[in-house]
């Protein structure tokens, strides 16, 4: 089979290798759809996140739908918990220190035709969806438990600041459960995320400096939001979200910063006793996601912008690393 390996920063190598095989309790499954997530993104920038480095060549991607050999179309939860820990036992399968998550920490991720993975981790698709959709159940998962932390109710007002593919998917979901009015952020070069936040009925603020946060507050008439989400990964990001925030509301940190410290302004943050909740991936969501992609208050088709085969995934990363279109998905497999 082929499998995509990153050997260090920039550096992608398409390799042949022999198919894997199933253990004990595991599918072999048939990759056909894996989506650029911005994890992706920062190990093919800098091969790191925060502290943790590449040391071999590792296949990325953790944003996963395939078939397995009896003909299942399923998606694949990425977190493998251990679930015999606390935290698992506590119900946080996210937070397993054992975990087997797949393209970080040495774990081969999807970027490859073929994989074996555990049965209880395949998540069966409804007739109807396609391998793109099933692939950004993950994404959907991620910002659904991250609109949990938040206890968000129907007419809170929400700010999102960042509105990539995680971003736009936020503004989606917290419209769902009824959630407005909805603010979004995002950089001025970025014209096209500004305009997919708008079309999801946010009033978008180009992002200046963390000083969009001002603009958010004028716009509620000094009320500020109830919900802040950070989806952007950046300084500027957090500090317009503290701004932005209401007295008493919560801020959600979901991006993930190239940096391993983040700060933020103190002192409003304090006057206005924010709760800051730190978002870490998602737990048993995917029957919920699909219920409500089912319904059609979420729509996972209109994000994917570009598509590529296994073959051209380096132009497929230098699209996402680029932050061009929306969501960039590849499809092992594809001619």
């Amino acid at each position: 089979m082929k499998a995509l390996r990153l050997h260090g920063p920039r550096d992608l190598r398409l390799h042949e290798e022999p198919l894997p095989v199933a253990g004990p309790g595991e599918a072999l499954v048939r990759v056909t759809a894996v989506g650029i997530c911005g994890s992706d993104l920062h190990w093919f920038e800098d091969a790191a996140i925060g502290e943790v480095r590449l040391d071999q060549p590792m296949v990325l991607g953790h944003e996963l739908a395939g078939v397995t050999t009896d003909g299942r179309q399923v998606a694949l939860e990425p977190n493998v918990a251990c679930l015999a820990c606390r935290p698992c036992e506590q119900g946080h399968p996210n937070l397993c220190p054992s975990v087997r998550f797949p393209g970080t920490s040495g774990i081969d991720g999807g970027l490859r035709e073929w994989m074996a993975w555990p049965e209880r981790c395949l998540v069966p698709l409804p007739a109807g969806f396609t391998a793109a959709e099933g692939a950004l159940l993950e994404p959907l998962g991620i910002v659904m438990h991250a609109l949990d932390l938040a206890h968000l109710r129907p007419g809170m007002s929400v700010g999102v600041f960042g509105c990539g593919p995680i971003g736009l998917l936020a503004l989606q979901a917290a419209r769902a459960a009824g959630a407005g009015p909805l603010y979004a952020t995002e950089r001025a070069d970025r014209p096209h995320r500004l305009e997919a936040a708008r079309a999801l009925g946010a009033t978008v603020f180009s992002a200046e400096g963390g000083a969009e946060g001002r603009s958010i507050q004028a716009a509620t008439g000094g009320a500020g939001v109830d919900v802040a989400m950070e989806a952007a990964g950046e300084a500027e990001a957090l500090d317009a979200a503290v701004e932005a925030a209401g007295i008493g509301a919560r801020v959600v940190v979901v991006g993930i910063a190239s940096d391993e410290r983040t700060s933020f302004p103190a002192a409003p943050a304090r006057r206005k006793g924010l709760t800051f909740l730190i978002s870490r991936r998602a737990k048993n969501l995917y029957p919920r996601a699909i219920r409500l992609v089912q319904s059609g208050r979420v729509d996972l088709r209109s994000p994917v912008t570009h598509r590529f085969p296994l073959e051209e995934a380096s132009g497929a990363f230098a699209v996402a690393s680029h932050r061009e279109g929306l969501k960039v998905v590849i499809e092992p497999g594809r001619p």
